[in-house]
């Protein structure tokens, strides 16, 4: 096998065996190319630059190319096919013109270019096909969940879906979270923000859970308060032990609602209490919860 120019690939050359794979990069032949194309490519995405030594845009896109395999350290394979010598493989590809790179997936093309591209260009091809970091936090959250781990499950999932902007399988999962934690009003909350497009079955039948939920999650000792307070709603002592029942039902957006109403006619209601079951609410939440952030800011505009 000839020896690429350049000194990038020191140290990553195998000698067409398909054990020999590197990490990052590899020269391709008929001999290492079921394995370390077809097989690999079902466990990462495989990047095949078709290239030769005549063809001085090849040794333009090159370089870059070998600069973003090393940088993405593993993400992908960069499998490089000297197309004069390997004629039967670029046959199989329909290669006409050079450099060509062709994506891979599942022994698959799902992608290609033809030319000299720039990084920025062929950093937009990866980031099509590479697994984005939230999809790792989903199947690490999913883990957690199995384990019923509903708080570390919470933790993982609200960063995720923050940074996948809602994406909706990230979404279903915040929301299943919520409701296992008896978070319904947020559960409500995550659910409404799913567009009507990708309403499919599965999130028909997750509302419908929710909503069983939210029917059997209140008390006896809740609904009698609710009733109550409803007949008498200027009664300050109704509602400050209605928040307490909501908040120790994890109904945590009604207690808040609740202690601030309580908060915003009467201060210094029984002595601080209200500000004390609002303030305990906000810390069972835990920092950086979105519920609590909010309800801090509303807490203190009130007050300031």
């Amino acid at each position: 096998m000839n020896e690429p120019t350049g000194n990038s690939m020191d140290g990553l050359m195998v000698s067409g065996v398909a054990s020999g794979i590197s990490e990052n990069i590899i020269e391709i032949n008929e001999q290492n190319f079921q394995t370390a194309v077809l097989e690999e490519s079902s466990k990462r995405l495989v990047v095949i630059d078709f290239w030769a030594d005549w063809c001085a845009p090849c040794k333009a896109l090159m370089p870059v190319l070998e600069k973003l395999a090393n940088e993405y350290a593993g993400q992908f394979l960069l499998a490089k096919v000297n197309a004069d010598e390997q004629q039967n493989i670029s046959g199989q590809f329909g290669i006409r013109s050079l450099p060509t790179v062709i994506f891979m997936k599942e022994g698959q093309p799902v992608d290609a270019f033809q030319g000299a591209q720039s990084e920025k260009e062929i950093r937009e091809f990866l980031d099509k096909h590479l697994p984005k970091p939230w999809d790792a936090e989903l199947e690490k959250a999913q883990k957690m969940l199995a384990d019923q781990d509903y708080q570390a499950a919470l933790e993982t999932l609200r960063p995720a879906y923050k940074d996948s902007e809602q994406r909706y399988d990230i979404a279903m999962s915040l929301a299943f979270t919520l409701i296992e934690m008896n978070r319904c009003d947020e559960a409500q909350t995550v659910m409404d923000a799913i567009a009507l497009a990708d309403r499919d079955p599965h999130y028909d039948r997750l509302l419908a859970t929710l909503q069983l939920k939210q029917e059997a999650g209140k008390s006896p000792e809740i609904q009698a308060l609710e009733e109550q307070l409803n007949d008498d709603p200027n009664n300050l002592d109704l509602a400050y032990q209605l928040a307490l029942q909501f908040s120790q039902n994890n109904h945590y957006k009604e207690a808040l609602d609740l202690l601030l109403t309580v908060i915003k006619e009467d201060k210094e209601f029984q002595e601080g209490a209200a500000k004390k079951a609002f303030l305990d609410v906000l810390a069972s939440l835990g920092k950086g919860e979105p519920l609590a952030v909010e309800y801090q800011r509303k807490f203190f505009n009130m007050l300031y």
